[in-house]
């Protein structure tokens, strides 16, 4: 039934509603609490703490306007038991005049600690009858998302019309059935969203606060199955589309392996032959490739690029960063080339004739690999034959650009192969929810001789010693890079700029040869820079974070990165990969700006403690949840109305379970319990 039906629901709300994804009555019951407010009970004034948020009751002694850096009307309360101080900034004269002494007034806020009493600014509150009761709440108040033109009292009353047509039988159908294996008991789904919309006053409210209540854990399972289902029914829809077989001879790949300099790892053989056998199907590859910093995903993701190539197909290589897609250009370039394959280079800063002859290259099949950034998805990009995409660190692109790219296979009529690379170790528990439509390969194996990284956690108040270590190793013939995390100054941040710490590092290491790359330099500018480095022409090279992947130097032995607290731990491992790729002991010096959140202080000590990028993602996720690990926050995908990864974690095994069972007895109702959960996202899934 569409939302229109509910009162108070015209036209205009109904355009305003569709923007929080509530179409339907269905949607308003799904559209569940962020979080809740108590204000079942009125709390004495003398007995507030700062940070509570609270109901008070009292009378007004005193309303009055001050002048000080900012106007604000002040508004002094009591009710016996001591006093509080309501601070509004943004007032009207008729709102002042009702703040009567001796009137009646109900508020509801957050207490803080003002220059003379307790305060609440900005409170919601009502003026009422010295001596009437107070009108409390009889259930815990929900939080629902909003947005511009959807207030609080608009999602509340919406809410409770749909709760009340659902106890008359309004139809909504438990999609669930009995006998499923989940480690609770199963309460029926209409008094469950009954539970989490309209809380008792004695519901346990720290069980609700943490999502952690039976009726919230019944929801999240729905949910989490939901996603799961979708991206099996992803998988399986996968098998019915075609895709151009790359069965080729080997005799290509077999040249390439033999030029190169260094055997390759079991691992990588083993996820070779994985891909091999995937690209010679009729039906499109979608498999994800996991790897650590330095575990060899880029000479893997080339022994695809040729089976696709010896078989006629070209290959589209994407990467998210110029500095990056330069790299694996380079790399491409210099193993396939010898190998008479045509590489080309293609990105938004490609002008005129250079641009022309690349597009003319990619398009007529001169270029049967191309290398290259979002560009590549543009609607002036014509491909020959694509037959493979391969794209790195894919989190880091938006849904609509991945799809975009898979829609220039073959006359729209065969999909390419797809192969995604990530160097952001994902959970296994995580990548079976997230990924459940892609089959996974893991690298996990780095090349023989490698050491781990040394990592050490330095104040700034020791930057001098950190300089002087930094001038003996380069005096001792091994390069250090030298990492900020802003370009130009920033007090607020306390971040020093990469130029400014250039210039102060050139002042105190005369001897030391220093370069400096950042995002803002041109193209060619990088390359000369980079190139100079890897060439051993610069000791100390200072950067911000675009070194972050995709750089090999392997004389570099140590790295310094300087505000580490600001990054996130796969980031700091990322940057800290660069280092360890030559036969010398490497260290990575983490130079703090103290004093340290405890957030911080637990971030770097994981990264101290470990070089394993799977324990490092396993903690990044519990300091920071999973949608900062995936990059979700940027790519619209999975957003969750009630479930968490990281705390519904115990529930993913009898998802799976549970999807199966579904999947072969109960096939009709995949498809509802998908749509009740993702509405208009199931096309993300189909990526």
């Amino acid at each position: 039934m569409p939302v229109t039906v509910l009162k108070g629901v015209g036209p205009r709300m109904a355009g305003r509603l569709a923007r929080l994804g509530i179409h339907t009555l269905q949607d308003v019951l799904f559209h569940l609490p962020l979080r809740y407010e108590d204000r079942t009970r009125v709390v004495p004034m003398g007995a507030v703490r700062p940070g509570e948020q609270v109901v008070v009751q009292g009378e007004v002694e005193l309303a009055e306007v001050r002048f000080g850096r900012r106007r604000s009307l002040l508004v002094r309360v009591s009710d016996g038991t001591g006093f509080l101080t309501l601070r509004f900034f943004h007032f009207n004269a008729s709102q002042q005049a009702g703040f009567m002494r001796g009137a009646g007034i109900l508020c509801y806020g957050e207490v803080r600690s003002g220059p003379s009493s307790a305060e609440m600014i900005h409170p919601e509150y009502r003026i009422i009858d010295p001596g009437e009761p107070a009108p409390v709440e009889e259930t815990l108040t929900p939080v629902y998302p909003a947005t511009e033109g959807v207030h609080q009292l608009t999602l509340r009353s919406l809410t409770e019309q749909a709760l009340q047509r659902l106890e008359r039988g309004g139809g909504l159908r438990d999609w669930l059935p009995a006998g499923l294996p989940v480690p609770f008991q199963l309460t029926s789904l209409a008094a469950a969203l009954r539970y989490v919309h309209r809380p008792p006053p004695d519901a346990a409210v720290d069980q609700l606060l943490e999502g952690r209540h039976p009726a919230q854990q019944r929801l999240a399972f729905e949910e989490l199955l939901a996603h799961h289902l979708s991206l099996r029914q992803v998988h399986q829809r996968a098998r019915h589309v075609a895709a151009p077989p790359l069965a080729s001879e080997g005799e290509l790949e077999a040249d390439f392996l033999r030029a190169l300099p260094f055997e390759l790892t079991a691992a990588q053989r083993r996820v070779i032959d994985e891909l091999r056998h995937d690209l010679a199907q009729s039906h499109p590859m979608a498999r994800l490739v996991q790897g650590d910093v330095g575990s060899g995903k880029t000479v893997v993701a080339a022994c695809a690029a040729l089976a696709a190539v010896a078989a006629g197909y070209q290959v589209a290589l994407m990467a998210p960063t110029e500095l990056l897609a330069e790299q694996h250009y380079r790399s491409f370039a210099g193993w396939l080339e010898p190998l008479g394959i045509g590489v080309a280079w293609h990105s938004g800063k490609l002008k005129g004739k250079e641009r022309s002859a690349t597009l003319q290259s990619i398009r007529e099949g001169g270029a049967r690999v191309a290398v290259g950034t979002h560009a590549l998805f543009q609607e002036e990009v014509e491909f020959d034959r694509l037959g493979l995409v391969i794209i790195d660190e894919q989190h880091r692109f938006g849904v609509h650009q991945r799809l975009a790219l898979r829609d220039k296979g073959l006359d729209g009529q065969l999909r390419p192969h797809q192969l995604v690379m990530t160097a952001t170790p994902i959970p296994r528990t995580l990548a079976m929810t997230v990924y459940a439509d892609l089959d996974t390969s893991v690298i996990d194996e780095l090349p023989p001789g490698r050491l781990p990284v040394k990592t050490v956690v330095i104040s700034q108040e020791r930057r001098e010693e950190v300089m002087q270590r930094v001038q003996n190793a380069c005096r001792a013939g091994q390069q250090a890079y030298w990492v900020c995390t802003l370009i130009e100054e920033s007090e607020a941040l306390q971040c020093q700029a990469a130029e400014k710490t250039a210039e102060t590092l050139a002042a105190s290491l005369p001897d030391t040869r220093i370069g400096l790359v950042h995002g803002r330099l041109k193209t060619a500018q990088k390359e000369a820079l980079m190139a100079a480095f890897k060439a051993g022409n610069i000791d100390l090279l200072v950067a911000t974070t675009v070194i972050e992947v995709g750089v090999d130097v392997p004389n570099a032995s140590l790295m310094i990165i300087e505000n580490p607290e600001r990054l996130g731990l796969a980031q700091l491992h990322q940057l800290r990969g660069r280092v360890g790729r030559g036969q010398a002991q490497s260290s990575c010096v983490l130079l703090y700006q103290p004093p340290l959140s405890e957030n911080a202080r637990e971030r770097l000590a994981a990264l101290r403690d470990s070089n394993d990028g799977f324990e490092i993602a396993r903690r990044d996720m519990e300091l920071r949840g999973p949608g900062e690990v995936l990059g979700t926050r940027q790519t619209g995908e999975m957003k969750f109305h009630i479930a968490d990864l990281l705390r519904d974690e115990s529930l993913l095994a009898a998802v799976e379970a549970s999807g199966a069972q579904l999947l072969d007895g109960h096939p009709g109702h995949v498809t509802p319990l998908i749509r009740r959960w993702l509405g208009d996202a199931v096309q993300y899934g189909e990526v």
